[in-house]
Order: C-alpha cells, then sequence, then structure tokens
C-alpha cells in the first residue's frame, strides 16, 4: 500500500506547479549560461584579430571558421530551449539542426587537418541520414498537419 501511495506522490509531484516552474527556471538560466559563453566566445574571437601579424592569416581563418560553427551550434541550442519554454516539448527538427551544424563544423574542422578519408565518408552519411531525417519530421510534423486542414 505504502508503494502505490509513494507512486502517487512522485506522480503529484512531477505534475505538480513547483516542478514546471523549477524546470522553466533551470531551462532559463541555462539559456542564460549559453549566452554569456557566446559572448566570452565573439571576444576571443575578436581578440584573435590582434594576433594577425603574429601568426599566419590562415590559421586565424581556420580557428574562426571553426569558432564561428560553434557559435552557430550554441544558437541551435538555445533555440532548441526556447521551443521547450515556448511549447513545453522539444522540437525533433531543432535537435536534428543542432546535431548537423554540429557535424557539418566537424566536417569543415577536416580540411584544415590531416584526415582519413573513411572519417569524411562516415561523416557525410551520418549528414546525409540526418538530412533525411530532417525532411521526414519536417514533412510528418504535427504543427504541418493541423496547417493541411
Amino acid at each position: 500500500m505504502s508503494m502505490i501511495s509513494s507512486r502517487h506522490y512522485a506522480w503529484r509531484f512531477l505534475t505538480s506547479d513547483f516542478y514546471s516552474r523549477a524546470i522553466r527556471a533551470v531551462t532559463g538560466l541555462l539559456i542564460a549560461v549559453l549566452c554569456l559563453w557566446m559572448i566570452a566566445g565573439i571576444l576571443n574571437m575578436l581578440m584573435a584579430f590582434m594576433t594577425i601579424p603574429e601568426s599566419s592569416w590562415t590559421d586565424l581563418a581556420e580557428h574562426t571558421i571553426i569558432n564561428s560553427l560553434i557559435m552557430l551550434a550554441l544558437l541551435e541550442v538555445i533555440r532548441t530551449l526556447q521551443a521547450y519554454l515556448t511549447l513545453g516539448r522539444v522540437r525533433v527538427t531543432f535537435i536534428l539542426d543542432t546535431a548537423l551544424v554540429v557535424l557539418i563544423g566537424e566536417l569543415m574542422g577536416l580540411w584544415f587537418r590531416e584526415y582519413a578519408p573513411e572519417k569524411v565518408l562516415l561523416g557525410l552519411g551520418v549528414i546525409v541520414a540526418l538530412v533525411v531525417l530532417r525532411i521526414v519530421t519536417a514533412r510528418f510534423s504535427p504543427e504541418t498537419a493541423g496547417d493541411a486542414r
């Protein structure tokens, strides 16, 4: 009997207003931390421009491209968290967008390093699979199904 009442209590806690507010507060705090991290990254990229005379231009371009792609991935994560706050759930398309940005960034990073062709083919295969999933989720999304009426 106590097992049933403890499950009932746990269910009541998870559906309570306090739990919802706590999750929203943690999510909001996470968004704020990610925004601060992005600001620090942008400042770091700007400071790197001062080292152009000391280092080669190509090294700076490499780091700027890779850091910019990381910033785009962070923007996608923030967009996913904002959608969670708005909708109360996470949209699969946003997660796939984030994964695509990260993988494309990794693939771009291989341009500047020694790489094995198998690694590039594996990365391209995963990107193609994610693009197909992205198309399928966009096509069969509940939001688009509701618009078709």
